[in-house]
């Protein structure tokens, strides 16, 4: 077992301060790292000691290894924990750590290499029995070769940057004359954002539900998932709204893509907390899609269902602990959605909005739990990603956990700046996610329920209302413990003609 009594987190805003949450409960010393637009960051005050690393710009600051390595050493940190964005899925860093003897809370570069290229990725899971989507094994050199190749395939197909994510170096092609163009935009975008403008062409799946699933494992060979999670929502490849369990899942394909990602994780030799993509069609046809190979926005959702800590369970695999569970002790309880909150405006194409917060009033209650970093007065920089915080509701049902985020949006108040709340309030009262009929295609298809105003009258007030109801129940019944108040949970099958779904 290897010591750890004092984590440098790399990283900034909410995933600093929920990294050193888990911290603190360990009684862990913490680290935090900061630019110069950061200073006054919430993260720096949490965190036992701070250190300045640079200018406002990430290339000067928390993309800065040789900066960071610096303050670890200075600090005296044992581990540095990257969090995600910026260095989490950077060999060279995982490199530079292990050099100074620093321990990178995650998996090893060699794995981060294979699993961070998507060419690469696609030849070991295929090497490894898992199902990838019908695509290109290299990457593409010209045009001549790409037309051959998509008529191989069959269109539509997308062009994919194999060093990307976040759907940026991404482009779909439906006809032979997109393919010159679409080609050479898919590249330059691949080498702006990336370094390396290598693309591959992969077969596009239509209607495709993009399910993901966590999984752990030790440097003792012990593998788990911990289910999965629907992440279907998203603008432009980028995710909006998750929740698990899954809409789509049956309990059979739970157990076999489940299976398979474990699989997955074993045939790279994975370390610590990683997800497993996969892409699902209708027939419930699943394909491996990517491995990210660190934490992710999303994870609060999988720790409410499963009550599982998956950042003390990176630091315990970090130091060395076998996983002190099986998949067999490993359940879901009720349903946990989670809503990603950005400093933005939905009004003039989702442009990114920083600026000062005047007034912020969170919603609070039962099943609520909200990762944040923003205060009253504070100066949200121009500079980082826009998410500002992530809402996440439970519930015993998905019924219930919906209505509970419809009401816990409803109290949330930002002033100063424009957020996404308003259009996840709208995603919230569509047939189409009220039934949980949605795919990756779910903002494209509802573009008109999406528009307008938000119901602001008795609609909203029954809202609250019966949330305020069911949350008084589960006190009663969770206080009691008796069978006389579970019958009550049934009154929320009347709730949609309540709100006029």
């Amino acid at each position: 077992m290897k010591q750890i009594k004092k984590i440098l987190v790399a990283n900034r805003g909410e995933i600093a301060i929920r990294v050193m949450r888990t911290c603190r409960e360990m009684e862990i010393r913490t680290v935090a790292v900061y630019s110069a637009a950061d200073r006054t960051s919430l993260h720096v005050r949490y965190a036992h000691e701070a250190y300045y690393i640079g200018e406002a710009p990430s290339s000067e600051s928390y993309l800065n290894i040789e900066k960071i390595i610096e303050a670890a050493k200075a600090s005296g940190a044992d581990a540095i924990h990257p969090g995600y964005g910026f260095l989490s899925e950077n060999p060279a860093f995982a490199s530079r750590c292990k050099e100074e003897g620093i321990i990178f809370i995650g998996p090893s570069p060699e794995v981060m290499l294979t699993m961070g290229d998507k060419i690469r990725a696609r030849e070991a899971m295929t090497k490894a029995g898992i199902p990838v989507v019908p695509g290109t094994e290299s990457a593409i050199s010209d045009e001549k070769e790409a037309i051959h190749l998509i008529s191989e395939i069959g269109l539509p197909v997308m062009i994919k940057a194999s060093a990307g994510g976040g759907g940026r170096g991404m482009r779909l092609v439906h006809r032979y004359d997109q393919i010159e163009a679409s080609l050479r935009a898919a590249r330059s975008e691949a080498k702006t954002a990336f370094g390396d403008d290598s693309v591959y062409i992969e077969k596009y799946i239509t209607s495709p539900h993009h399910i993901e699933f966590q999984i752990l494992m030790d440097s003792h060979g012990n593998a788990v998932h911990l289910f999965e999670r629907e992440c279907s929502v998203q603008r432009r490849h980028q995710k909006m709204i998750e929740e698990t369990p899954s809409p789509l899942m049956t309990p059979e394909l739970r157990r076999v893509m489940g299976e398979t990602a474990v699989a997955a994780a074993k045939a790279v030799d994975y370390l610590g907390a990683g997800t497993i993509e996969f892409l699902v069609d209708n027939d419930l046809n699943y394909f491996f899609l990517e491995m990210n190979t660190r934490l992710q926005v999303e994870h609060p959702i999988t720790e409410r269902t499963t009550g599982v800590d998956l950042v003390k369970q990176q630091i315990k695999i970090a130091m060395g602990l076998p996983l002190a569970f099986g998949q067999d002790d490993l359940k879901q309880s009720g349903h946990a959605i989670e809503c990603r909150i950005n400093a933005e405006d939905p009004d003039n194409n989702f442009m990114p909005a920083p600026g000062k917060v005047h007034k912020i009033k969170e919603p609070s209650g039962l099943g609520i739990r909200i990762d944040g970093y923003v205060y009253e007065g504070y100066d949200i920089p121009i500079y980082y990603d826009s998410m500002i915080s992530k809402l996440i509701v439970w519930g015993k049902t998905r019924e219930i956990a919906i209505q509970r985020m419809r009401r816990a949006l409803y109290e949330y108040k930002i002033t100063g700046v424009k957020t996404s709340i308003k259009f996840l309030e709208k995603i919230m009262v569509t047939k189409d996610f009220a039934e949980g009929n949605y795919d990756t295609h779910f903002i494209e298809k509802n573009k008109e329920n999406l528009t307008g105003e938000v119901e602001t009258g008795k609609e909203i007030e029954d809202m609250v209302i019966i949330s305020a109801y069911i949350d008084y129940l589960e006190r009663i019944s969770r206080a009691y413990n008796t069978k006389e108040f579970q019958p009550a949970q049934s009154r929320w099958k009347k709730a949609p003609q309540i709100l006029h779904f």
